[in-house]
């Protein structure tokens, strides 16, 4: 199952992995994307936005884990890349003991703070039971989310980028099926949305247990390799905890915005809530673009092969940038018209269409900050990437959304200005860090 991704076009690699990446990805947004429309065909706005609301607490939850998933991916890259199969092995084994202790504490500690999670997020008062019986089944389903995405990223770490592809397709498949079962027939409302969501990840799950084992992936775990190691779990932990903290501080940023807007009104809240949602869709490349590299780059890495590497981040930031200037531009036209597709409430959707209109622009900043992202990982140096993003958020992101809403109370268009000024802040101290550290790297060769 192993894919050596050190030789031949760089171009063709990095389409031949981030196309399944990208289409993973989509099929995991659509996850939420399905619950909000089919919400709205059997609900109202409270519904609306308690779904809304919801599922951005699961978003929140779910890219951390990939997050720090992504330590195992690179750990797996590079191992692959220096061809160590024992290696390999225990970084596997050790993913599985480290993401198992965490599922059974966090899935415990959430349901006790169900509650006053939804509080913090300034829930209306008409959402609020909505939103809490969402989370409480999202939060029982934990343990599914999280063996779907260690496994995802081992088979990732491994080359595969296509088999993840496959597992989240069947789930999203049934998670339509059983949205409409729960929420249509049988009236189930938001917590229907929840439920669909977390029995469609247990089925991934078993799809892809049913592939591990029936399939010769490569893959050969003895019991020894559950054994925590320190320096393997240091390894994975190295990368995975600064882009989990990273991904937890960029979702975050949109809960605080979330909530500037619940504060604001039912409709502000509710159009937020969609455009957060359709941006999800466009940020797709950006983040097909960041786990790509990732595993690209850590790979090229291991084989002592640099300057692939930097030509895989090059090609990454060219195809993601190109990608926002395009959707950005397009959208200005057809702002309302895409809100309009899950809630046809005039008043939300002239808000919604202010906020997209403005908001969009973040994939062009973001597309080649997101590729930073990736390649600092692949180097094990993600702490970088968790300082851009803080710095973004903390400096630019959250005080201009609060300012431009307490200015500007009849429109959302200054607010949307909030995400892409952040990630240009984060685009500028990335350039910065890349060039520092390839200046350490050249000295250090010519020492030598």
């Amino acid at each position: 199952m192993e894919k050596n991704l050190t030789t031949g076009s760089i171009f063709k690699n990095l389409l031949y992995f981030s196309l399944p990446f990208f289409l993973s990805y989509f099929l995991q947004t659509f996850y939420g994307m399905a619950d909000l429309f089919i919400i709205g065909q059997f609900g109202g706005v409270a519904d609306i936005t308690a779904v809304s609301i919801g599922s951005q607490v699961m978003h929140m939850l779910t890219v951390m884990i990939v997050g720090l998933a992504m330590g195992t991916t690179v750990t797996v890259s590079r191992s692959v890349g220096a061809k160590n199969k024992k290696e390999t092995s225990a970084a596997i084994g050790n993913t599985i003991t480290i993401f198992t202790i965490a599922a059974i504490f966090f899935t415990v500690l959430l349901l006790v703070l169900v509650k006053p999670i939804a509080r913090v997020m300034s829930t209306p008062e008409e959402a609020f039971a909505g939103t809490v019986n969402y989370l409480t089944i999202f939060f029982m389903g934990i343990p599914f989310i999280t063996a779907y995405n260690i496994i995802s990223s081992i088979f990732r770490g491994l080359g595969d980028s296509k088999s993840p592809m496959y597992f989240i397709a069947a789930a999203c498949a049934a998670n339509i099926i059983l949205d409409y079962i729960f929420m249509g027939i049988f009236d189930m409302g938001p917590a229907g949305a929840a439920l669909g969501t977390s029995l469609s990840q247990a089925i991934s799950v078993i799809i892809s247990l049913i592939v591990i084992l029936k399939r010769d992936t490569g893959i050969h775990i003895k019991k020894s390799d559950f054994k925590p190691v320190y320096d393997t779990m240091k390894q994975i932990l190295k990368t995975g905890v600064p882009i989990s903290l990273q991904d937890g501080f960029i979702q975050v940023s949109f809960i605080v915005i979330t909530i500037i807007a619940n504060n604001r009104s039912l409709n502000d809240a509710a159009a937020v809530g969609i455009v957060e949602k359709v941006i999800g869709i466009f940020f797709l490349v950006p983040s097909s673009m960041l786990s790509s590299v990732s595993a690209l780059a850590a790979q090229n890495l291991g084989a002592k092969k640099p300057e692939r590497a930097k030509l895989t981040l090059k090609y990454a930031i060219l195809f993601a940038v190109g990608f926002g200037i395009i959707v950005s531009f397009i959208t200005q036209f057809f702002a309302e018209e895409i809100v309009g597709i899950f809630e046809n409430d005039a008043e939300v959707m002239r808000l919604g269409g202010e906020y997209l209109r403005s908001y969009i622009w973040d994939c062009v900043f973001a597309g080649a900050s997101f590729c930073f992202s990736g390649y600092f990982c692949a180097m094990e140096r993600s702490e970088l990437s968790f300082i851009h993003n803080a710095a973004s958020i903390l400096l630019v992101r959250i005080p201009v959304a609060y300012i431009m809403s307490e200015m500007f109370a009849d429109t959302l268009f200054p607010m949307g200005t909030a995400p892409p000024l952040g990630s240009a802040f984060s685009v500028i101290i990335c350039v910065i860090a890349y060039l520092i550290l390839n200046r350490k790297k050249s000295l250090s060769s010519e020492m030598i």
